[in-house]
Parts: C-alpha cells; sequence; structure tokens
C-alpha cells in the first residue's frame, strides 16, 4: 500500500523553526516530485514547496528565503525547514507527491498542524 506518513508539526512562537518530515512506502519515490502545501483555517489549499526527482526545488512567494525542502532518497523522506515563522504560516502542512513531469497530485499525506502563535 503506498503511504505518506507527515509529522513533525506543533506550536511555535513567532520567529521559532519546526522541521516537518514525510516518509514514503509503496511506490518508487525517487522518481516522484514531491510537494508540501498547506491549508488555513477557511482557506483553500496552497502550495509551499516542491523538489523535483532531480533535486531542484521551487517556492511559494511567501516563504522564499525561511523554508527550505529537502529530500533523502535513500530514506524515502522528504523534509521542509521552517525558520521565522509567522503566524500566517498556521495550517494543516500535507506533502504529495506527483511523478514527474506531471502536475496532477498522486498521492497524499495525512497533514500535521503547525501553529504559531504567541
Amino acid at each position: 500500500d503506498v503511504q505518506l506518513q507527515a509529522s513533525g508539526g506543533g506550536v511555535v512562537q513567532p520567529g521559532g523553526s519546526l522541521r516537518l518530515s514525510c516518509v514514503a512506502s509503496g511506490f518508487r519515490y525517487s522518481s516522484f516530485a514531491m510537494s508540501w502545501l498547506r491549508q488555513a483555517p477557511g482557506k483553500g489549499l496552497e502550495r509551499v514547496a516542491d523538489i523535483m526527482n532531480d533535486d531542484r526545488t521551487d517556492y511559494a512567494d511567501s516563504v522564499k528565503g525561511r523554508f527550505t525542502i529537502s529530500r533523502d532518497n535513500a530514506k524515502n523522506a522528504l523534509y521542509l525547514q521552517m525558520n521565522s515563522l509567522k503566524p500566517e504560516d498556521t495550517a494543516v502542512y500535507y506533502c504529495a507527491a506527483r511523478r514527474a513531469g506531471t502536475m496532477k497530485y498522486d498521492y497524499w499525506g495525512q497533514g500535521t498542524q503547525v501553529t504559531v502563535s504567541s
């Protein structure tokens, strides 16, 4: 069975840091582009960051310079290092996988809550 297991969310003060992780199983992870997306309360789904199977990365303007996406193909793992967190980063964060060269997400994780509050 395909699984994407996200973890690492929590409550952090503004200016703080968190590191999200996502572990994949059941598919050829190294062949897939991976993404982090988020959904804030009352808002739609927002793409946060992508990492391609060749390690190229892309970020939403709202997180550039603060978030870093990375992957470890040996561990089937995806990471999101989030620094200088702001209250507007509060959301449920999802990891997702799509076949390289396509825009449709094939697999989704269950989401992990990030709350930035003083």
